[in-house]
């Protein structure tokens, strides 16, 4: 057992009326228990927070005044991390839960369709399974250069295998759609993470259907995977980006802090919005 602490500061500043959609807590999942949270939200508003239900995937929505918006995320998250089989087959189409049939398909930035050939030309003649997944992973890590700021929220899979440099995100988009290409699902998944080297950051990785389960790779290589909190998992960035805005609003500030450890209990103020572990505000 693993005991993550988190604490995500972001602030914007609002120039009129904006509406903003986050997803930045710890997901609902099986392997990770949400021990202790809290919210605060400054100035204090109206907030409201759903889960959806197939994913886990927690959100926030609110309508900002003008001026400035402060959101800050405090968790102590508890990781049961099992371990992974060294050897898993992968799953033939007709197999697939109908669930899991959406993660084979292409989508806004995973081109599967458009990649199928080159995914075959190198990884075509390997055996199906997971080596065929971790030899994905590593042509990926050994590939790509990781350069933050060199792509743009608009990158797609397709983009970073020509341009070979992203961030993880385009890592995480280049292996999911070359695994979809190879007719195994995949999906992004976005979570906290302890780097050894800051600053801290949303950490994005991908995740393979193998022999009836999830399983996660990490091209990056910057972090141990076990140790992820995951936030949102989702087809690619589109489902699971941690803040989507309405209006006319500029990022001043983020700010994401992983430790390992205890964390004091939550304080009691008004400005705190406490959410129960285990349960989704409404």
């Amino acid at each position: 057992m693993h005991t993550s602490l988190l604490d995500c500061l972001l602030e914007y500043e609002v120039s009129g009326p904006a509406h903003f959609l986050f997803n930045i807590e710890a997901a609902f999942h099986e392997g990770q228990e949400v021990v202790e949270e809290r919210l605060t939200i400054t100035p204090s508003m109206k907030v409201r927070h759903f889960c959806n239900e197939r994913s886990g995937n927690r959100f926030i929505r609110l309508d900002a005044p003008k001026g400035i918006l402060s959101v800050n995320y405090h968790a102590r998250v508890q990781l049961h991390s099992a371990p992974v089989p060294l050897h898993l087959d992968e799953s033939p189409v007709t197999a697939l839960p109908d669930e899991v049939l959406h993660d084979l398909m292409p989508s806004r930035y995973c081109e599967s369709d458009s990649m199928r050939r080159i995914a075959l030309q190198l990884f075509g003649h390997l055996p199906q399974g997971m080596g065929r997944v971790r030899a994905v992973e590593s042509w990926i890590h050994e590939s790509i250069e990781y350069q933050p700021g060199f792509t743009q929220s608009t990158t797609t899979a397709q983009d970073v295998f020509v341009q070979r440099v992203g961030v993880c995100r385009d890592f995480a988009h280049l292996g999911i759609t070359l695994c979809r290409a190879l007719n195994i699902p995949a999906r992004l998944v976005v979570g906290y993470v302890h780097f050894a080297e800051p600053p801290q950051d949303f950490h994005a990785v991908f995740e393979a259907w193998l022999d009836g389960r999830w399983v996660l790779f990490d091209a990056t290589r910057s972090a141990p995977i076990d140790r992820l909190v995951r936030i949102g998992t989702g087809r690619d960035a589109k489902d699971v980006a941690f803040a989507t805005i309405f209006g006319d609003v500029k990022m001043l500030r983020k700010d994401i802090t992983v430790e390992e450890g205890d964390m004091p209990p939550a304080d009691d103020s008004e400005a705190a919005q406490p959410l129960a572990a285990g349960t989704a505000g409404l």
